[in-house]
């Protein structure tokens, strides 16, 4: 059998070209110019990519070319066969480094912290992939656990699925485990406390990846971080609805009384993102007005477009202050709000939050304001103390402006947020710094918790949605957490274990749990499931003229009196 002679120097610039075209396709679409991880499906993806448009180019001139020089079906196996050799190279490479996940030299991870990871689903692959490139080697993956029973054979860059969370002090002592990290950021707060419980016997460190709406892309190396009070008590994904935020807040003049508090700062912060034609912080702490400024990336100066020092006790002030900046929208978070303080001084808060309330809305109404939106508290709703019956009143008077004016009055209702200034959680790291006790008024006491910046979120929402006809928008709060398991989480953050707990009675005016909504009141959803409408009795602004208030006991008898309509 005779066989032509081979063209050596054609072949040589057929190969010539193909590893130009290879390379080039290859840069292009990304196998030469992305650090995929040897033999990940992306790389694979994208390596199929680049041989079929190899393949595809040269097909062209060899199928157009007269005389044929080559069989027409050679690009296309020479195609296939460079794949699978690429391929091959590649599952190779990868399959003899997740031999030892921290690389050749076991000595390189000698002073990395031994971590158990849990979850081994998508986030929990990344976090195990991103220990094991790291080149610091800050930490080592040594085992995987998960409850689910589809996942108890997989093995992720050589690191063993072990077994379940019910093994999980069972796999940390085999391992020498030093580190928890659970890789899921879907859990919920009783998945987190039930591991950060199990960690503890196992004298293990507990570690985080943040909730799905705190990461950017895939998780990471820097994502994980320590646990905090916020895991322990829930958290949640909220779904804003952006435009119709938007479409509030940019290009308006925008106020927020109450601008160095934390739901104020906080408020600030948020609606500054949402680009305003101006804002203006208002408060009667310099300092904190200060504060609010630097934090909003503002020269740290009192300039006429940037902060208002002015008391919204001041009804000429306000009055003054509003017909100069002219806003368009108004938050309204001043107030007073310490409960115990409240019970013993209710005329001061008769004097913030009901005529406080009242002199911003003879303002706003004075100033052609569009919106106003009023920051109340659960307390409202039925309410047993000052705080509350001086927030209800307040209430009704935003409903008596949406009744008798023009524009949009709202009110907004939501519990205890953490971290805020008089927060018990301020209380209580306080008392655990000082070796305890920590007091709780009763073991049964639980409150609605929520953080400022989800607060804050959803007060925006409930601005954008409300009708503007008085209604109070309550938001969904999740389930109530006992304040003496925020006390234990908080104990168990700080490392102590010396640090008792005792029970002192419920404070005057204190209830065992709050409510959301009076018992008189119906709540009507809104297009967001987080944000339900009540209404609440309007009361006229006269409803003060002839209050006769002018000292304690006089305030509390008119609030409690008139936080509650006529036949209530």
């Amino acid at each position: 059998m005779n066989f032509d002679p081979i063209d050596w120097r054609g072949l040589g610039i057929a190969t010539a070209v193909t590893v130009v075209l290879q390379l080039a396709f290859g840069f292009l679409l990304g196998p030469y110019a992305v650090g995929h991880l040897r033999g990940s499906f992306e790389e694979i993806v994208d390596l199929a990519k680049t041989v079929a448009a190899t393949t595809a180019t040269l097909c062209l001139p060899v199928w157009m070319a007269r005389p044929i020089l080559v069989p027409k079906s050679v690009p296309i196996i020479a195609g296939a066969f460079a794949l699978v050799a690429m391929l091959g190279f590649r599952l190779l490479v990868r399959s003899w480094r997740t031999r030892n996940p921290v690389g050749i030299d076991p000595d390189a991870a000698a002073d990395a912290r031994r971590v158990l990871v849990f979850g081994a689903g998508e986030g929990g692959r990344q976090l195990v992939r991103a220990m094991v490139r790291d080149r610091a080697r800050s930490y080592l993956p040594v085992a995987i656990i998960d409850d689910d029973p589809l996942k108890q054979r997989l093995t992720v860059e050589g690191v063993r699925v072990r077994g379940t969370r019910a093994h999980l002090e069972e796999v940390a002592d085999e391992y020498d485990a030093q580190v928890l990290a659970i890789a899921m950021p879907s859990a919920d707060a009783a998945l987190i406390r039930d591991l950060s419980g199990r960690a503890d016997h196992a004298g293990m460190d507990v570690m985080v990846l943040p909730p799905v709406s705190e990461l950017i892309g895939r998780p990471s190396l820097g994502d994980l971080r320590t646990l905090d009070l916020a895991d322990l008590l829930g958290r949640r994904a909220i779904t804003l609805d952006s435009a119709a935020i938007a479409l509030t807040i940019s290009g308006k003049r925008v106020v927020v009384t109450g601008a160095g508090g934390s739901i104020g700062s906080e408020l600030c912060r948020q609606i500054n993102r949402y680009g305003p034609a101006a804002l203006f912080p208002l408060d009667r702490d310099e300092s904190a007005l200060h504060a609010v400024q630097l934090s909003l990336n503002r020269p740290g100066l009192f300039d006429r477009d940037g902060s208002l020092l002015v008391d919204i006790r001041d009804p000429h002030a306000i009055e003054l202050a509003f017909a100069e900046v002219r806003p368009d929208i108004v938050f309204h978070a001043a107030a007073l709000k310490h409960l115990p303080l409240l019970e013993q001084f209710p005329f001061e808060a008769y004097k913030s939050n009901v005529v406080g309330t009242l002199n911003v809305l003879k303002a706003a109404t004075a100033a052609e304001v569009g919106t106003v939106v009023n920051i109340s508290t659960d307390k409202a709703a039925d309410p047993t103390c000052m705080l509350g019956y001086s927030k209800r009143v307040a209430e009704r008077l935003t409903a008596g402006y949406a009744a008798a004016h023009p524009g949009r009055y709202v009110s907004v209702r939501f519990g205890n947020v953490l971290g805020s200034r008089g927060s018990v959680v301020h209380a209580f790291t306080a008392q655990i710094e000082r070796g305890g006790p920590v007091t709780v008024t009763h073991p049964d006491v639980e409150r609605y918790f929520m953080l400022i910046p989800e607060a804050c979120q959803l007060v925006l929402e409930a601005a954008a949605a409300a009708p503007g006809r008085g209604e109070v928008m309550v938001l969904d709060m999740g389930r109530p957490q006992k304040i003496v398991d925020v006390a234990r989480a908080l104990i168990k953050m700080s490392g102590r274990s010396d640090v008792r707990i005792d029970y002192t009675g419920l404070r005057p005016g204190e209830k065992l749990s709050e409510d959301l909504v009076s018992h008189r009141e119906s709540l009507t959803r809104t297009h967001n499931a987080l944000v339900s409408s009540a209404q609440v009795e309007p009361m006229a602004a006269s409803a003060l003229d002839s209050s006769g208030v002018h000292d304690h006991d006089s305030a509390r008898q008119w609030s409690r009196r008139h936080s509650v309509a006529e036949g209530e």
